[in-house]
């Protein structure tokens, strides 16, 4: 929303002042970003209700535009709006009605806008145990000698999501020239928001992706041409929803029953090596950059996990797999 027109020099004024109040007051850069958006598109709608000056803001207006936001149609879903992002312009609202109090431009009365209930699904990560298992459960599960290269793929699979803690997007766009196992660095080129960044992998990650690009995945493919990382049977690349239920069947596989239950998704993979890193000692600011967050306020969400479990555990926790920790904090680059 934020090419959305807004002629209104008193507008447009304000968004740029808007912006620069919250950058002073020290918010995160994804928050000085995305708010003045927001109010950008809320400006824009009172444009089209012939309102152009910053004095005809008022409560019943923002409420008025608040309600027409709830009936919108996500054009890119179908549906309505999330709740989360409902309340992300409810934020925005309420923190641009405190920004005209505190400069003096405007003084608004309470907005009284409920906040949406929280609609996002609870984060969770497997354990580091059951990490090993989903690992175990791709050696010898079928003698057929041909479904070896398909485990190869789960192997480097598990490596890519939960190692290297990729997107379930990110993961879908690595191409063969994004690895570098000479420095052991992959190149995520499309990230969130298209932001590119570097991620360091330790020496068994580089073991298990090597056997599935030398040995796997040339029995896979049928185009020398193909440049796609991941590989379907096909000979195309591979699409995440394929790649989610070749997760699902490893899930089964396993003779942990308290794992088959979990609704383990690739993105649960990365949430666990987040945990996982944090528990060992990494940094919150080095997760952050391997996660390629934006800013500390997403990676800290994984300090709060941890320390609740820690408030739960009544015993202490396991080591770290070494097969995937070991080394990262010398492999940060």
């Amino acid at each position: 929303m934020k090419n959305l027109p807004i002629k209104s020099e008193s507008f447009q004024y304000v968004e740029k002042s808007f912006r620069e109040w919250l950058d002073v007051l020290g918010y995160a850069q994804s928050t000085v970003y995305e708010l003045p958006n927001h109010i950008r598109e809320f400006l824009h709608w009172m444009e089209c209700q012939e309102h152009s000056q910053l004095k005809e803001v008022n409560v019943q207006l923002i409420r008025e535009y608040y309600t027409q936001l709830k009936t919108r149609t996500n054009t890119r879903r179908g549906g309505g709006l999330s709740n989360s992002y409902l309340n992300k312009h409810l934020q925005a609202l309420y923190k641009f009605s405190e920004y005209l109090r505190q400069s003096g431009r405007l003084t608004l009365p309470y907005l009284g806008i409920e906040w949406e209930t929280d609609d996002t699904k609870e984060i969770f990560w497997l354990t580091q145990d059951e990490i090993k298992e989903l690992y175990k459960v791709t050696y010898g599960y079928n003698e057929n000698t041909a479904l070896e290269p398909i485990n190869a793929r789960d192997r480097a699979m598990l490596t890519i999501f939960y190692g290297c803690g990729l997107r379930r997007n990110e993961g879908y766009h690595l191409d063969l020239s994004d690895i570098d196992f000479d420095r052991r660095i992959l190149h995520v080129r499309k990230g969130k928001a298209y932001k590119e960044r570097f991620v360091p992998f330790n020496k068994i990650s580089s073991q298990y992706l090597q056997e599935y690009v030398y040995d796997a995945r040339p029995k896979i493919v049928k185009d020398g041409k193909q440049n796609a990382f991941f590989i379907s049977k096909r000979g195309v690349r591979m699409h995440t929803q394929s790649m989610a239920i070749r997760l699902k069947l490893l899930q089964q596989r396993s003779d942990d029953l308290i794992l088959q239950q979990k609704d383990v998704r690739l993105h649960v993979l990365r949430h666990s090596i987040a945990t996982h890193l944090l528990e060992n000692g990494m940094p919150l600011e080095k997760i952050s950059r391997f996660l390629g967050h934006t800013s500390l306020e997403s990676t800290q969400v994984y300090t709060h996990l941890v320390a609740t479990e820690a408030d739960e555990e009544t015993q202490p926790h396991h080591n770290i797999p070494k097969y995937q920790i070991t080394q990262l904090h010398e492999d940060e680059r």
